[in-house]
């Protein structure tokens, strides 16, 4: 246990040497307060140190402070007094409102304010003199003003407080908010990056693999036929994005996001790249939203590219449902064993479209799975299947009112 007092602030310890400072000039001069009282000459030294002393506890022990300093003024009253010693206990007073108990601090005024008003009916009836009122005046100032003002200044305080950490806050959430933002654009710039040139660098390396390993000029003439389309292709869909990015600036205008109405145009590129691709789009295809359509059409593409570069030999079906209330794909592909990829993937594919899904509200699923009957070319009794159910309602997001 500490029984020493915390070590006082700089700032008191000045407050305490030049009030002592002060009482002691003053007393030098021989300028009292209260001529003739009982105990004269030097006694007044012993309530002005004592009060001295008091003003090094003011910010550490506000309380007991004021306690004390109330009965060393009544000390000083038997004095001649000093008015250094009346001026540090309203400091003491001050202090106890500012850095006091939030309790200490409402009480405080409420009782200086109770014994001013009864020091002056008790010396208006002990006097009966219009003088008396003067009793309760300095009363006021010595006791209620300091602790009075000393609340304001503490209120005005904690307010700024609140006020600095309400910014902070604020200031943080902000920026919670803009990191958050910034990495779900760098996740959609992702996406749709992988998911618009991964389909035509994936068949501009399997069909040049072709072409340099084949020694047949009509191949050869074949593959790169197939590998400038798709450069092509992919450089349209470079300039898309940097288009959206650069927000129509300059002199590149960006391109209609792709609707579920261009998945026959996918397909046939498909089979350009030499998958065997069978496509069936049922339900209404017009007035759906375009988030929805962007994803979906967004995992067929992916969907056919995985299969360009993994897929066994066989039909790759892709099966398209638009109902009143969501989007079905399902995309299937022979599944077995393979030496190796026909590109190179980093995964991502399939994270990009689960992103697509979740960010929609809806379900998708991918894996291996047993043959449906009546597949054709599946010689493993396997595919790889991708299915997503893509909601047409696009749930708000957090925090916003749906």
């Amino acid at each position: 246990m500490h029984l020493l007092p915390p070590r006082p602030h700089r700032d008191d310890v000045r407050i305490a040497v030049v009030g002592l400072l002060g009482g002691l000039a003053l007393w030098g001069i021989g300028l009292g307060m209260n001529p003739g009282r009982l105990f004269d000459g030097s006694w007044l030294l012993i309530p002005l140190v004592l009060m001295s002393a008091l003003e090094l506890l003011r910010r550490t022990r506000p309380q007991f402070a004021v306690v004390a300093g109330t009965l060393v003024l009544v000390a000083d009253q038997l004095t001649q007094g000093s008015l250094a010693t009346v001026l540090m206990f309203t400091d003491l007073m001050y202090a106890a409102a500012l850095y006091g108990t939030p309790a200490m601090a409402r009480r405080l005024p409420v009782s200086t304010g109770l014994v001013t008003v009864a020091a002056t009916l008790g010396f208006l009836a002990w006097w009966r003199e219009p003088e008396a009122v003067l009793v309760g005046v300095a009363t006021g100032l010595v006791a209620f003003g300091p602790a009075a003002t000393g609340v304001l200044v503490r209120n005005h305080r904690d307010r700024a407080a609140e006020e600095r950490l309400r910014a902070e806050q604020t200031a943080l959430l902000a920026e919670m908010d803009r990191a958050q933002a910034v990495v779900a654009e760098r996740a959609r710039m992702a996406r749709e990056l992988h998911d618009m040139v991964a389909n035509h660098l994936s068949a501009i390396a399997i069909h040049s693999t072709a072409a340099l390993s084949i020694d047949e000029p009509a191949t050869t003439r074949t593959a790169l036929e197939t590998i400038r389309e798709n450069s092509v292709d992919g450089l349209a869909e470079m300039r898309r994005l940097i288009g959206i990015l650069r927000d129509s600036s300059g002199d590149t205008e960006p391109v209609a996001a792709p609707t579920l109405d261009g998945l026959g145009a996918l397909v046939r590129q498909a089979r350009t790249n030499g998958l065997d691709v069978a496509l069936t789009l049922s339900g209404p295809t017009s007035g759906l939203p375009a988030p929805v359509e962007l994803a979906a059409y967004r995992i067929v593409q992916e969907s056919l590219t995985n299969a360009l570069k993994h897929a066994s030999t066989g039909r790759v079906t892709v099966a398209v449902a638009c109902t009143g209330e969501r989007i079905e794909v399902c995309v299937t592909s022979p599944y077995g064993d393979r030496d190796g990829p026909r590109a190179p993937g980093s995964g991502a594919g399939l994270v990009g479209m689960r992103e697509r899904t979740a960010l929609l509200g809806g379900t998708f699923e991918a894996g291996p799975e047993a043959a449906p009957d009546g597949q054709d070319g599946v010689a493993s009794g396997k595919v790889w299947r991708v299915l997503a159910t893509l909601p047409l309602e696009i749930p708000a997001p957090e925090g916003e009112p749906a």
